[in-house]
């Protein structure tokens, strides 16, 4: 039995009703054997079995009382995964499917991405299991006060900076730094995706979404192609899919998809950015209200989707961008894209597709960017907001973006760089992932023990 297969076999039997953890680990573990092959210490010092256990968990209720007067109790986590290259770094979800096992799964994904990003940030997650939907403001208010009752205990500037993610957005965010500010009396860039009033980045909202295109255009330009006059498939409808839609449509392209959790807007004129804007982030209603303003637009509800499949990729495109959430795209999903002539798949959600999908998309040959590099551009703009925080800047959206623009690049760079050094030209998975850990393994190597 292989080094790998007997850290996985441990992994499966410790955590066997981890199973999204288990595909995570499972994906990267599986793809960095050559890494392994050419450094014997990684396996001499058990870096394997050190990496993918969390360095820190901390599980906690939050105790709060909603408009009714009725006290409600949610379960909170924050997994601090791994500091060896920089304090732990990533988002907070609030969601009813939020578990510990979804939040390791986060976290070990976040080491590799913050890794290639080539910025000293380590990997963490965070959050609870509280819906924001239907809920007032007043009632999230307090819920984000309660959280940060506990979590101030374990977060600071240089320890662990959380961010946003499902069901954060700025209005959590800045509700969790005021009662963060409160009750340590310190005005510091201890969360990132903050209010520009107080110490938040131009950018840091379009960042992911534009960055997972800036990604896209340096894969297909190895290939000699572009997006422009393509037309793209793109799922969810939050700032991931809003902003990879207006990326897109600047560059040339044409989205003509997004999604939510009740179903899918196929608008074949291209998706209206400043529509998709008022339906969620201003009326934060359904997508067939988009269907209402829009009059090329069709909605198709959940219910009225192909069965065990995502409607989404049964629409002809050329480059897809799933950015939604893990597992929303199988192997059927896959299937149907290649067959409709798919030539582009870039994750911009985290671990959209299933291994099985993952498998169909590099045996196709198709440019495949997955998620811990396409994505990174939100979490290293996060780092950007840090820097200008601890140097009480504030620099212009054209200076981070260019920047945001230029991390992507490199990341592409590293990724292709390191697949064709170990002998798998145009793997980025294989690229990505090993590329992200050997920094990571190296610098625990060089600390010892510890």
């Amino acid at each position: 039995m292989s080094y790998v297969e007997r850290v996985m076999s441990d992994l499966e039997t410790r955590y066997a009703y981890q199973p999204v953890f288990l595909q995570a680990v499972k994906e990267v573990l599986n793809s960095i054997q050559p890494a392994l092959d050419k450094k014997k210490d990684y396996e001499k010092y058990k870096i394997l079995e050190r990496i993918t256990e969390p360095e820190r968990i901390i599980c906690f209720r939050v105790d709060w009382v909603d408009d009714k007067g009725e006290v409600q109790t949610n379960r909170a986590y924050r997994v601090q995964y791994n500091s060896a290259i920089g304090p732990y770094k990533g988002g907070l979800r609030l969601h009813p499917s939020v578990n510990l096992g979804i939040l390791k799964f986060l976290g070990f994904e976040q080491i590799f991405k913050n890794s290639l990003s080539g910025l000293p940030i380590g990997g963490g997650k965070g959050g609870s299991d509280f819906d924001p939907k239907g809920k007032s403001d007043m009632e999230i208010m307090r819920f984000c006060q309660a959280f940060m009752n506990e979590l101030f205990r374990h977060i600071g500037a240089t320890i662990d900076v959380p961010a946003g993610d499902i069901g954060v957005g700025g209005r959590e965010i800045g509700y969790l730094y005021g009662q963060y500010k409160k009750l340590t009396r310190s005005y510091e860039g201890v969360l990132t995706g903050k209010n520009l009033l107080f110490g938040g980045s131009l950018a840091r909202t379009e960042a992911t979404g534009y960055g997972v295109v800036y990604f896209t255009q340096s894969m297909l330009a190895e290939r000699g192609e572009s997006l422009e006059g393509k037309e793209c498939a793109v799922s969810g409808a939050g700032n991931v899919a809003t902003y990879c839609c207006e990326k897109l449509l600047q560059n040339g392209a044409k989205p003509v998809t997004v999604s939510d959790s009740r179903g899918m807007i196929y608008d074949a004129s291209g998706i209206k950015v400043d529509v998709l804007k008022q339906v969620k982030e201003v009326e934060r209603a359904s997508l067939s209200r988009y269907a209402e303003l829009v009059s090329s637009a069709k909605y198709t509800p959940v219910a009225d989707y192909p069965k065990g499949r995502n409607a989404v990729w049964d629409v002809p495109c050329y480059a897809a961008f799933p950015c939604a959430t893990q597992n929303e795209l199988n192997e059927a999903d896959a299937q149907a894209l290649l067959k409709n002539g798919c030539k582009c798949v870039a994750e911009g959600a985290n671990m959209p597709s299933t291994l099985e999908a993952t498998h169909a998309f590099l045996k196709a040959g198709i440019a495949y960017g997955p998620a811990k590099a396409a994505n990174a551009g939100g979490v290293s703009t996060s780092q950007l907001e840090m820097e200008q925080n601890a140097g009480m800047q504030s620099w212009t959206f054209e200076e981070v973006d260019s920047k945001l623009k230029t991390i992507m690049q490199n990341i592409y760079r590293s990724a292709a760089e390191t697949a064709e050094d170990m002998g798998v030209k145009g793997n980025l998975v294989v690229g990505a992932n090993i590329a992200g850990f050997r920094k990571v393994a190296d610098a625990m190597l060089a600390q010892g023990v510890c």
